[in-house]
């Protein structure tokens, strides 16, 4: 066993001692080689449970916080999940391993055109546009599961609206410095209108979720 590999397997035994307690979850985290979604320097850090730098002024998130996320969305095998905020590409191919289909927006250029090319060397089939996150994929919507890798201020309203009846959205929300992780579900009422009821959890520090329904 590989130096990484071990390193992996204590993750997720660090990851289950913290609370995640879907084994789907944590399998997947066991399969997803992380320092594959870092820089050089960065490697021996992979299997850290911290958020570490990657290009474009972004991170790759705390595993700790791609876990906690993920099982909150209750991803289940075929589910179409739209992702905004790409980064790394680390919560995708996490996403990826559960069976999920998923479609990821993501707007630093740099970030997009490395990515896109480590997914394809991973063979992780993931479907990437550049743009402004916040206003969603309309062509590829509705979605069964929605995940937010940026902090907002408020719900986006056009997220929120291309998810499918009885579908969840989780998104961190707050002010710049921090923000509470949100659970939305849509439901559909007896006069065929969208309702939205939102379950708040634990607070996280992300990156700033930017564009036209977040901040400018």
């Amino acid at each position: 066993m590989d130096l990484f590999t071990q390193k992996r397997n204590e993750l997720v035994k660090i990851l289950a001692h913290s609370g995640i307690k879907d084994k789907k979850v944590l399998d997947a985290i066991g399969r997803v080689k992380r320092e594959l979604f870092v820089s050089g320097e960065m490697k021996r850090y992979a299997y850290d449970n911290h958020a570490l730098p990657i290009s474009g002024g972004q991170t790759i998130s705390q595993p700790y916080t791609v876990a906690y996320m993920t099982e909150l969305l209750e991803v289940q095998p075929g589910e179409k999940v739209l992702e905004i905020g790409t980064g790394s590409g680390y919560q995708a191919a996490v996403l990826c391993e559960m069976g999920a289909k998923v479609y990821t927006v993501e707007r630093v250029s740099e970030l997009f055109t490395s990515t896109a090319k480590n997914f394809e060397k991973l063979h992780y089939h993931i479907t990437m546009k550049l743009d402004d996150g916040t206003t969603g994929w309309d062509e590829f919507a509705p979605y069964d599961k929605i995940i937010v890798t940026a902090g907002g201020p408020k719900i986006p309203k056009r997220l929120a609206s291309q998810l499918k009846p009885d579908g969840l959205m989780v998104i961190p929300i707050g002010d710049k410095n921090l923000q509470q992780m949100v659970l939305v579900k849509k439901s559909i009422n007896k006069d065929g209108k969208a309702e939205y009821t939102v379950k708040k959890f634990n607070e996280f520090k992300f990156v700033p979720l930017v564009g036209e329904e977040g901040w400018k």
